[in-house]
């Protein structure tokens, strides 16, 4: 029986790392202060693309959508399901009227903003940057669907001194 040749051996661990990047997990760069201070610019994360695929997504979870219209990967944090009524009062954010406790939000930082409410269309979510007073989220873009959803952060790998689940 013929041992495999080193360009096979290379040809076969090339496909398997393409395969894992675009079906099972890939880095992801913050570009921006939006998600501070959960995660800060030039942290590393890596996204779990199967997670929902084989699951949905959930009140908290840090996701990275595809922007509606421009199809640009963003991180946010999912604050409403479909079928949920979203609203912010004196930059203070309720779901179906009551205030969800946010420790990530550091609301020393953010304004006295107002918004909505709106009803998350069915099969979509509503997401917001942890940093509300400088973020592009679904207050500018809209609701995102389900189906835009590339994966769940579930690591942060950069900084080393930061490594492991990012805030809940």
């Amino acid at each position: 029986m013929r041992r495999p040749s080193l360009f096979g051996a290379l040809a076969g661990v090339l496909v398997l790392l393409f395969a894992v990047k675009w079906f099972v997990a890939e880095p992801f760069s913050i570009p921006a202060s939006s998600m501070a201070p959960t995660l800060e610019r030039g942290d590393h994360v890596v996204v779990n693309k199967l997670a929902y695929r084989t699951g949905t997504p959930a009140r908290g979870d840090l996701a990275v959508v595809k922007a509606p219209k421009t199809g640009e990967a963003l991180l946010k944090r999912v604050v409403g399901l479909g079928g949920d009524e979203i609203e912010i009062r004196d930059g203070v954010l309720f779901v179906n009227g009551r205030a969800p406790r946010e420790p990530y939000v550091d609301h020393k930082k953010v304004d006295s903003v107002y918004f909505g409410p709106v009803r998350v269309p069915r099969d979509d979510l509503f997401v917001l940057g942890d940093n509300r007073g400088n973020s592009v989220d679904s207050r500018e873009l809209g609701p995102v669907p389900v189906s835009d959803t590339i994966g769940r952060v579930d690591l942060r790998v950069w900084p080393l001194s930061a490594v492991g689940a990012p805030g809940r």
